[in-house]
């Protein structure tokens, strides 16, 4: 049974149908099929039926009202963990990167800073950490940068609990051409227990159509420490709705740049035998900020099928801005699936927790939202018959 619970990435989903928009939330809800990411611990525990469910009460988003950038979500042992982007700042006890805990995606409770910072300067900023465990250790991804112009640096901090504090372990993951610019490490796990490293870089050629900005490459990670240094392109910006900025100045280039694109925020699910990479694009503090995706039948690629908007998660005029850079987290049933992402609150002060379900349609992955008005909360198991 513990074999069958953990190789979920090979089933695949029910296929949500409706009418309508209040039939396809509710369905979403009961979506079947699990995540395949490297960070989620998917083995569920025996003597529980996730057929069997209680009429949920709601949820409204955010259900996190704090700040919680580029929000990455770990589900071991039964909790869920969050983790998001600090930046400049730091949390009360002097870490970096927020954290959060839940047992139902729903109520989260505060749990301080993951990260011990490896230099004491203030100058420096970090992003975007995701967390995967392997053989008893927990295993920080994040970038390191900010002091000089697009340059950032991926590293890898370690700890013995979820939570942390996790620690440094001082040598960065260098990029195969070793770009100045690395950012969003999001390692996943393949069916045969291989790991691999998918992280965004820049890339300032036009060739063969694509666009000059931040894409995605992708590389196996020798250890959980060191990469194999043969990363490939995953995708490129072609289409105008990945757009950050028209007439953009990078001395450090020497260039302007007609256009900008940055695609970011990689995310990776394995369904139905095939890959499927999800990443955010445009400009974070836009209503044009949203989730796409491009699949392939290899790991390593060849990736394929982006399109021309966000189909999976885009903003709401006057309602939602800039919501994305998620990651996808099995529901507390066992079956269902949710897209864990961040949202600008009204004021553009900070981006907060929002979560809403994915579905695995005709026309591939979808997400019931982002919504801004309640909800069914996600289902729990609940025990089995005597």
């Amino acid at each position: 049974m513990a074999t069958k619970q953990r190789d979920l990435t090979s089933e695949g989903l029910t296929i949500l149908q409706g009418s309508s928009r209040r039939d396809f939330l509710k369905r979403l809800v009961a979506g079947a099929g699990a995540c395949g990411a490297g960070g989620l611990d998917v083995a569920l525990a025996s003597g529980w039926n996730a057929a069997a469910r209680q009429s949920p009460p709601t949820y409204t988003n955010p259900v996190y009202a704090g700040s919680m950038p580029d929000p990455f979500v770990l589900l071991h042992e039964g909790t869920y963990y969050a983790f998001g982007t600090t930046g400049s700042d730091r949390t009360p006890g002097g870490r970096v990167f927020t954290v959060l805990q839940s047992t139902d995606l729903v109520d989260w409770k505060e749990r301080g800073g993951a990260l011990t910072p490896p230099t004491p300067d203030v100058a420096y900023q970090y992003w975007a950490p995701e967390v995967a465990y392997e053989n008893g250790m927990f295993f920080l991804y994040y970038a390191l940068g900010g002091k000089e112009e697009e340059k950032f640096s991926l590293r890898v901090a370690t700890s013995r609990t979820p939570e942390g504090p996790y620690t440094d372990n001082g040598t960065p993951l260098v990029d195969c051409e070793r770009n100045r610019f690395t950012i969003d490490a999001h390692p996943f796990k393949d069916v045969d227990g291989k790991w691999y490293m998918f992280y965004a870089r820049n890339f300032l050629d036009s060739d063969g159509g694509v666009l000059p900005g931040t894409a995605l490459v992708v590389d196996r990670l020798v250890d959980m420490t060191k990469l194999a240094g043969e990363c490939r392109t995953v995708v490129r910006a072609r289409h105008p709705w990945t757009l950050y900025e028209a007439k953009r100045r990078m001395n450090v280039y020497d260039r302007t740049f007609d256009e900008w694109h940055t695609i970011e925020g990689a995310f990776v699910r394995r369904h139905d035998g095939r890959y499927y990479c999800f990443y955010s694009g445009s400009n974070y503090q836009t209503a044009s900020y949203g989730v796409d995706y491009v699949v392939a039948d290899y790991v390593m690629g060849p990736y394929s099928g982006q399109g021309r908007e966000a189909r999976v998660l885009k903003g709401v005029p006057g309602k939602v801005r800039g919501p994305g850079h998620h990651s996808i987290a099995l529901g507390p049933d066992g079956t269902s699936e949710y897209v864990v992402y961040h949202a600008w609150d009204a004021a553009m002060q900070v981006r907060q927790l929002c979560i809403d379900p994915l579905a695995w349609t005709p026309d591939g992955p979808r997400c019931g939202g982002p919504t801004t008005t309640p909800q069914p909360r996600p289902a729990q198991r609940v025990p089995a018959p005597a």
